[in-house]
């Protein structure tokens, strides 16, 4: 993932009506948990959008408009942009379960747009050792 020089975080358009996505950019500044993968001595630009609501087909469009805009503004690849699934989405967690149109996110993204996709962002202590004692789904 050194090459990539552009990461885009997609939440949950539900739980960011609760959530600000502090966590989530904290690990990606701090370069841990799901973003602990890019070098933190390397400068990469990051966005955080989400899915729109239910059932994600927003992704598309907004990712439209973000690689045309990109590509145009400042010659910018898809080659260089990873899309990172935020652990709301991914993930079983205090928020809710793993979203139920995660596959039909992917295929937007990955399928529609031939972006890489990496999943999950944060996943607290919390919410890992409740995953351990089975009160929220192991994936």
């Amino acid at each position: 993932m050194s090459e990539k020089s552009y990461i885009i975080i997609v939440q949950c358009h539900i739980v960011k009506e609760r959530c600000s996505g502090y966590f989530c950019e904290k690990a990606f500044f701090e370069r841990s948990y799901g973003f602990s993968i890019y070098p933190s001595d390397q400068p990469i630009r990051m966005l955080n959008m989400t899915c729109g609501g239910c059932c994600g087909r927003a992704v598309h469009r907004k990712l439209s408009d973000f690689l045309n805009s990109i590509q145009k503004k400042e010659k910018i690849t898809r080659e260089k942009i990873v899309v990172h699934l935020s652990s709301c989405i991914v993930k079983d967690n205090f928020h809710g379960p793993k979203c139920p149109h995660l596959d039909y996110l992917k295929e937007m993204i990955a399928g529609k747009h031939g972006l890489d996709i990496v999943e999950g962002t944060r996943i607290s202590k919390l919410s890992s050792s409740r995953r351990e004692q089975g009160i929220y789904q192991k994936e």
